[in-house]
């Protein structure tokens, strides 16, 4: 199993951003072929005090293995997603990687 988890925060400046992020993974990135598991959404409210709240939208796909991964990421859709509405609603990214 391969797992890629994205944490995005968005333009605070725009302020549909987040809905337009998790619109656009929807549209580009869930029927990549590969995914044996797609979830995308906002950032869900803690009391704890070690739950980082200070991104707006996550996403987190798993993955058959690394190979699959890595296709996916050269998808045309995924170009799509990055070029379209990535780069035009976030300012940063923080991406972890991990596999069994």
């Amino acid at each position: 199993m391969f797992s890629h988890v994205v944490i995005f925060w968005t333009d605070p400046e725009q302020p549909n951003a987040a809905q337009e992020l998790i619109d656009g993974a929807n549209k580009y990135l869930r029927d990549i072929p590969g995914a044996l598991h797609f979830h995308v959404g906002r950032m869900a409210t803690s009391e704890r005090p070690v739950v980082d709240q200070s991104y707006q939208v996550a996403l987190n796909i798993v993955f058959e293995d690394k190979a699959t991964q890595d296709a996916y990421q050269v998808h045309p859709e995924h170009v799509k997603f990055v070029e379209e509405v990535f780069k035009r609603v976030c300012k940063r990214v923080v991406i972890y990687d991990f596999e069994d």
